[in-house]
């Protein structure tokens, strides 16, 4: 006869109550284990803030990695600041003829560009090509100890290494986003003046007339100086906090990508909605 007592039905229930419970634990210790780990990354970053005389006062230093960091950039924030803005002169001369409106391809052009597209595509490029490599330089210099050899020396790795990475970052991020943006306004002219045949009197005047100083150039400056920060800070972080094995760079770059692009686009959605909200 069946057993129907309520023992059995307890015993039967065991091994899903105990999967259960094991996948909650895991789970609340994952999230602990972010919280921590987010707790400690803010830690590093005063104390790099703290330690960001030194970088100040010998300025070569932080002028080397804004050479390796900036303008080593150069190229890929050319390219495609000039391709994005081609590729935004043919889609939106598409939209606007439809309406009538394609003398105001210059306006739709600059203001993609300025409010959006060249903050945000010149970050997450930034993050791919300067903030990986960051993170793998600190990273080997970790695996390497030479880290530890400037301990031993007095010397503070901290102040000598990553703060000025961290500050080339933040001063080359806002100059590469105003460069793609203007390579961008060029490659959407070339597009809609010079190859389809938009008036060119209309193409800029009206991108004068429309384009505010302070709600959309200035606004656009503080997104990006905001990516350099969030994209210096975690790249300096991952590189000084990954294990010290050729895996352990590995895993911290691509953790630096994947979550530089992910803070790039959260950050992005959090500064429009305070600063285009009523416009």
């Amino acid at each position: 006869m069946p057993d129907n007592s309520p023992s059995s039905s307890i015993r039967e229930s065991g091994p899903a109550m105990s999967v259960w419970t094991k996948l909650i634990g895991h789970l609340g210790h994952s999230v602990a284990a972010r919280i921590w780990r987010l707790g400690f990354a803010t830690r590093f970053l005063l104390a790099t803030l703290s330690h960001s005389g030194t970088a100040l006062r010998r300025l070569p230093l932080t002028i080397r990695e804004i050479y390796f960091t900036g303008v080593l950039s150069l190229i890929i924030i050319i390219v495609s600041g000039l391709f994005v803005g081609m590729v935004l002169g043919l889609q939106g001369y598409d939209t606007l003829q439809r309406y009538g409106s394609s003398e105001a391809l210059g306006v739709l052009v600059a203001l993609s560009l300025v409010r959006e597209l060249g903050p945000v595509v010149a970050a997450l490029l930034f993050a791919s090509r300067a903030g990986s490599a960051i993170t793998a330089e600190i990273g080997l210099m970790k695996a390497t100890e030479q880290l530890s050899a400037m301990e031993m020396m007095a010397v503070d790795p901290i102040a000598r290494i990553v703060a000025p990475r961290f500050w080339a970052g933040v001063i080359s991020m806002p100059l590469l986003a105003a460069l793609f943006s203007a390579l961008g306004v060029f490659g959407g002219y070339l597009v809609g003046v010079q190859l389809i045949g938009v008036d060119e009197g209309s193409f800029w005047s009206q991108m004068q007339a429309s384009v505010d100083f302070r709600e959309d150039i200035i606004n656009g400056v503080i997104k990006s100086f905001t990516f350099g920060i969030i994209v210096s800070w975690i790249a300096v972080f991952e590189g000084y906090d990954s294990d010290p094995t050729a895996e352990g760079v590995s895993r911290a770059t691509t953790r630096t990508v994947v979550t530089s692009s992910l803070a790039i686009l959260s950050a992005d959605f959090i500064l429009t909605a305070l600063m285009f909200r009523g416009a």
